[in-house]
């Protein structure tokens, strides 16, 4: 099945001050560059979600699409806007990716399509190990069937805005990655969190 891949950066960047955070520098690259690197290998075609003046990522060469739902609707406006334009590339599916978490695993859609097909259910999503809540979710790191677009269209005009609102109703597969040392789903919010993701950028990088 051909897998189109998505890389979420529809946000508003709140808690950053504004502005794009997927472009800030991390040990000589942007953010977004570092996504870019860990997500195309994985993918037959990549684009970006993004609202705004789309110009403002030409150097990176990839397609970019905005929301089709008003109003930053959350990461599913951004998925909703991948599936259409997956179904475009005759995609039978997205994987997606958030554009402010740049060491995520390099076998993330091997992993969610392997508990994808064991399970028979149509999604899957990303998990962590929690001391607190035993699993973390990561919505924004999962696999998506593009035959669901319409679905989720009428899901957002509705109002639906939770990910796990519309996902579980349809079978999602929880697919945890296990990790030894940083948090491969570490995402950068605030200014603090860029000192942190600096400081596992040896880990990642070896």
């Amino acid at each position: 099945m051909k897998v189109a891949g998505v890389i979420l950066a529809g946000g508003r960047s709140s808690r950053m001050g504004g502005g794009d955070k997927s472009l800030m520098g991390l040990g000589g690259q942007t953010i977004l560059a570092r996504v870019i690197a860990r997500l195309a290998p994985q993918v037959e075609v990549l684009a970006l979600n993004a609202n705004g003046d789309p110009t403002r990522f030409a150097k990176y060469g990839l397609p970019v699409v905005a929301d089709s739902i008003s109003g930053f609707a959350g990461p599913l406006a951004g998925v909703l806007a991948g599936m259409d334009w997956a179904h475009e590339q005759d995609a039978e599916y997205i994987v997606t990716a958030a554009a402010d978490t740049p060491f995520f695993p390099d076998h993330l859609l091997v992993a969610l399509q392997m508990a994808q097909l064991s399970e028979g259910k149509p999604l899957a999503m990303a998990m962590t190990p929690d001391p607190v809540r035993k699993f973390a979710r990561h919505p924004t790191f999962g696999l998506w069937p593009v035959g669901l677009r319409d679905d989720l269209r009428r899901a957002l005009n509705e109002g639906t805005r939770k990910v796990v609102q519309w996902t579980e109703p349809h079978g999602c597969s929880k697919v945890v990655f296990n990790f030894d040392g940083g948090d491969p789903f570490f995402n950068v919010n605030t200014p603090d969190d860029i000192v942190i993701a600096q400081s596992m950028l040896k880990e990642f990088d070896a």
